[in-house]
């Protein structure tokens, strides 16, 4: 029997964040509503974030409120605060994420406060939503930081160790620039491992320096079930200059189907998904296989002269 494998799909929560031009809330919810027939696991709608801080998420109680909710997918969204999941509960988000960065300086950079005062808030934010909806813990940075380099594992088991004891229901994983390489993966994977917690992972990864693939597989031969992902590759980091985007979710769903994955995704109705993304950002995306299609499409061979 193949390994199943379960997604989530950031595109319009990471990837939209850093757009230059305002993607229309009816083309948001659109896309949603597609991918939300396409057989993801979980899908992150958008950001309950200061619209002064991320204008391109200035929409966020509208979108999920309209958006169709499919009964098998998790609509989950990214809560940075108090006020942010107070919005959340107010519209229904079925879970909330949390984020913090293991990382002091990208930390201080990403969130103006060091990360004890982080964890205090985001301790402060469990006790609030007290159960109502499930909560998972997003740590960025988790193998190096554009700042500081190296961030020791330790460091990142020791973050993901506290709020595993504060009774999330989740925690992701979070290569935010795209440091990381499959050796890296395999060795935190396993420090990881080594505790009775059961709170499932996600981890999550960014192309930047041409690894993500590389490193979704090391993870997934390494008992990993659970992978965020970018429609067509979008993303990137704000405080982290040259950054590209999140791995392109229908190349790594692509890639795991052909190797004998099961990940409950309809390829062909991604890649059809995906093929709107152009349009609706204005201009052209990572992903590949939007670009070259599936190896099962085959094409004339050329006129013999």
């Amino acid at each position: 029997m193949s390994k199943r494998l379960y997604f989530n799909e950031v595109v319009t929560r990471d990837g939209f964040q850093i757009e230059p031009n305002f993607i229309p809330t009816e083309d948001k919810v659109a896309l949603i509503d597609a991918l939300s027939a396409c057989g993801f696991a979980k899908i992150e709608v958008t950001s309950f974030t200061s619209p002064k801080a991320i204008p391109m998420l200035r929409d966020a109680e509208i979108v999920m409120g309209q958006i169709t909710r499919h009964p098998d997918v998790v609509y989950t969204a990214l809560v940075p605060n108090l006020r942010g999941a107070e919005r959340a509960l107010d519209v229904n988000a079925d879970e909330l994420n949390l984020v913090m960065s293991t990382s002091e300086t990208h930390n201080r950079a990403n969130l103006r406060m060091s990360r004890d005062d982080s964890f205090a808030a985001l301790r402060e934010v469990i006790r609030f939503v007290d159960g109502r909806r499930p909560i998972t813990v997003s740590l960025s940075t988790c193998f190096g930081c554009p700042m500081e380099g190296d961030v020791p594992a330790a460091t990142v088991a020791d973050w993901a160790w506290r709020f595993a004891d504060l009774g999330v229901q989740g925690l992701t994983i979070c290569d935010t620039t795209g440091m990381a390489h499959p050796a890296q993966v395999q060795r935190l994977i396993g420090l990881l491992a080594q505790t009775d917690s059961t709170v499932p992972l996600t981890l999550h990864f960014h192309n930047t320096r041409g690894m993500g693939l590389a490193n979704v597989l090391a993870a997934a031969q390494s008992g990993i079930e659970r992978f965020d992902g970018s429609l067509g590759g979008l993303g990137g980091c704000p405080y982290a200059p040259g950054a590209s985007g999140n791995i392109c979710s229908e190349d790594t769903i692509n890639m795991l189907s052909l190797m004998g994955f099961e990940t409950g995704i309809d390829i062909v109705k991604l890649l059809t998904v995906a093929r709107t993304l152009p349009h609706i950002v204005g201009h052209d995306v990572p992903g590949q296989l939007i670009k070259a299609g599936l190896v099962t499409d085959c094409h004339p061979a050329p006129l013999q002269g």
